[in-house]
């Protein structure tokens, strides 16, 4: 029998929280981290997927939005002047995003979620 598991908002949130520290601390590659991610989707009813696409799409968001403002909050700050050492490279720096409401979030697209797996 399957392994059945939570679809709620602090699962998914938790999830993604994983699998970020996870890629932060070196512990997990990008191909490995969209291996997991597949692999987690699998595992969730068809019934349910609706739910946890709108709340996983919520929190990349929510996350993405959250690690933008630190980055540029960073950079603008003038402490990165003296870490140019660590500055990453303009390329590789997202730039920054507006994050849509709840209502926009509710009813996303497909492909959108299959760019994250």
């Amino acid at each position: 029998m399957p392994q059945e598991i939570s679809v709620s908002y602090q699962a998914i949130k938790s999830k993604v929280y994983k699998l970020i520290d996870a890629a932060v601390e070196g512990e997990k590659s990008e191909q490995q981290i969209r291996e997991s991610m597949q692999r987690w989707w699998k595992l969730i009813h068809p019934a349910d997927r609706a739910v946890a696409q709108k709340y996983l799409l919520r929190v990349l968001e929510r996350s993405h939005a959250s690690l933008n403002s630190m980055t540029h909050a960073f950079l603008e700050s003038g402490v990165a002047e003296t870490a140019n050492a660590l500055t990453p490279a303009p390329e590789r720096m997202a730039k920054p995003q507006p994050v849509p409401h709840h209502s926009e979030v509710s009813q996303p697209s497909k492909p959108v979620l299959r760019a994250f797996l």
